[in-house]
């Protein structure tokens, strides 16, 4: 018996440390579901292009209006057509609860933790849009939110813009646009009849949400002529995406790219077959496999000639037919439920058909750029690659030297490619108003003996509850100690961003008390450090990110654990740029260990 209690003693023992620490990681469990939404106040009654709406007032005294449709749901007969603007609601709308999310895979990055068919969430119907205005507002500056998750997860409503508006000054918009294979989708013969050619559906979301803003935002307390877009990652993109693109010139005034980098990709690559220079899971390529899929071709040489001899209306017909789930389920989820799909299709329309980062020199919208230290390191905290899970709650390095020789060289790469080489190019092209950043924060507490300083640090998306002044509304808050340097830094980067949107020049920051963040290259400086005064503080530095420092950095580090671990990183990082070099490869004493191991094809 003694033995019995014994055992159940210590299983009692490890059940309660397991609820404990998921109490502690994901919080105490929600009472009752609470689904009633706010009490529309009719203070916030406004007048639309889509008609009356009424939205209410946040508990930070914030005018909030909630799931705004800002274009005709893109449904059934406007599957993959471009957006087409509301008409006018003949009933007022009570905007005080969130539109659906666009369909997408379950994603806990994206706030989804409930799996739906399929484990698949959200609806086409999700062409909505949030605003948050605080009191008494006339022609302030907005600020128009493009949230980040690769173009395929992800959503407005993750983004509580209503701490950032009230306590600023500003209006904040956030967004909704198609995602995946409903955002991006370019097969030539549904292109033919559509002005904008090329598919990028998500981008032509975007512009449609600027354009609305540009015609309503007057009624919120917003000027028109004073628009700021801002994103995170895919969103950073699409930011950038938005300065490219003819459509969107004129709709906004400054640009803000979190964690962004632009790559376009060709016609060819979008739609056509994989072995005729096509991508893997390019337009043609899925439509067939939608009709081995459903029986209605028997061979993929039978599924090809089937839909290369389709008219337009044929086509058309056998796709919007088609469940969305049974379609977004032929494109199989990587990290954090992200497809890769053809995105930034330059046909000329949305994108310009050559090199569409060239319309960037042509802009003289102000601009800021900015990358996180440890940028990779949110997508290697639960790989299970270079982390150990025991119980599935404690953690443990597999190497903690490797994991952080990894992120190290991770970061360097995104700096280079998404902020120093953009930044340097733009001001040697004689652009004076280019600012950028690095994040560098990396005060995470330990979580169940895990040291969160090390495993994520200054990770990819960490700094956007700083932007946001909302660190309780983003999933995995618990790895914020809500300490003073927090606060510090958090007040000190939103008045930078108020300021830019204000000025289109971050400067001392809007309360003129943050050391002075000067252009790329003036007085020799070039980034600016967000820190706490832990760790230096806010301070400018002149480094400067090449590929080529990158590559003296890492043949010179004799730091690694484990050889194989540098060769990889020289291998992945410069065949991807046509700079590897065999001889430097070998002088490394990499011989050993073929490269071409380490490069996906």
């Amino acid at each position: 018996m003694g033995s019995k209690l014994s055992k159940l003693a210590v299983g009692l023992i490890v059940l309660s440390v397991v609820v404990i620490a998921l109490i502690l990681i994901f919080g105490p469990p929600d009472a009752a579901p609470e689904d009633l939404p706010p009490e529309p106040n009719f203070t916030t009654l406004r007048l639309t292009e889509g008609g009356e709406i009424v939205g209410f007032i946040d508990h930070t005294d914030a005018r909030a209006w909630l799931g705004i449709p800002y274009a005709k749901p893109p449904v059934d007969e406007l599957r993959w057509k471009p957006p087409e603007k509301l008409e006018r609601s003949p009933v007022r709308i009570e905007t005080n609860r969130y539109g659906s999310d666009c369909i997408q895979y379950v994603s806990q990055l994206a706030g989804q933790s409930n799996s739906q068919e399929a484990n698949i969430t959200g609806s086409e119907d999700c062409l909505y849009l949030n605003v948050w205005s605080p009191p008494n507002a006339v022609e302030l500056p907005v600020m128009l939110w493009i949230h980040g998750g690769g173009n395929s997860i992800g959503s407005g409503s993750l983004y509580n813009g209503a701490n950032l508006a009230a306590r600023n000054r500003v209006v904040v918009i956030t967004i909704n646009y198609r995602l995946g294979i409903f955002g991006w989708f370019h097969h030539p013969t549904l292109a033919q009849r559509y002005s904008s050619r090329s598919g990028n559906y998500g981008l032509l979301d975007i512009v449609r949400a600027l354009e609305w803003t540009r015609d309503n935002i007057r009624e919120f307390g917003g000027d028109p002529n004073n628009i700021t877009v801002f994103g995170e990652s895919a969103g950073g993109a699409n930011t950038l995406a938005m300065i490219a693109s003819p459509l969107a010139q004129g709709l906004f005034h400054r640009a803000i790219v979190q964690s962004g980098s632009f790559r376009s990709s060709g016609m060819s690559l979008a739609s056509d077959y994989a072995d005729e220079g096509g991508h893997q899971n390019s337009s043609k390529e899925l439509v067939s496999k939608w009709l081995l899929e459903d029986k209605s071709a028997e061979s993929v040489e039978q599924a090809r000639q089937l839909q290369d001899e389709w008219s337009y209306s044929e086509l058309a017909t056998y796709l919007r037919e088609k469940p969305a789930t049974s379609l977004i389920t032929a494109l199989q989820p990587a990290s954090f439920g992200m497809v890769n799909i053809p995105q930034f299709v330059n046909g000329g329309v949305v994108l310009p058909e050559q090199e569409p980062m060239n319309s960037l020199f042509e802009s003289d919208i102000p601009l800021i750029l900015g990358s996180n230290r440890d940028e990779p390191a949110l997508f290697m905290v639960q790989n299970s690659e270079h982390v150990n899970t025991v119980l599935g709650i404690f953690n443990f390095f597999k190497d903690k030297t490797d994991y952080m020789k990894r992120v190290h060289y991770g970061g360097l790469v995104w700096k280079a490619l998404g902020v120093d080489s953009l930044a340097n190019a733009l001001a040697k092209s004689g652009r004076s108003n280019i600012y950028a950043y690095r994040f560098d924060w990396d005060e995470e507490p330990d979580l169940m003996f895990f040291d969160l300083s090390t495993a994520l640090g200054a990770a990819h998306a960490i700094e956007i509850a700083f932007i946001f002044d909302s660190f309780s509304s983003f999933i995995g808050d618990r790895i914020y100690p809500n300490d003073a340097n927090q606060e510090l830094l958090a007040s000190q980067m939103k008045s930078y961003w108020i300021n830019f949107a204000y000025e289109g020049k971050p400067g001392r920051g809007r309360n003129s008390q943050n050391p002075e963040w000067l252009p790329w290259e003036v007085n020799g400086k070039t980034t600016l450090i967000l820190d706490t005064p832990t760790d230096q503080g806010i301070r400018m530095t002149d480094t400067v990110v090449t590929w080529q420092s990158i590559k003296q950095e890492l043949l010179s580090d004799q730091g690694f654990s484990k050889l194989r671990t540098k060769c990889e990183l020289y291998a992945t990082i410069f065949s991807r740029l046509g700079l590897f070099d065999e001889g430097e490869y070998e002088a490394a004493g990499c011989s050993e260990f073929d490269p071409e191991q380490f490069v996906a094809p």
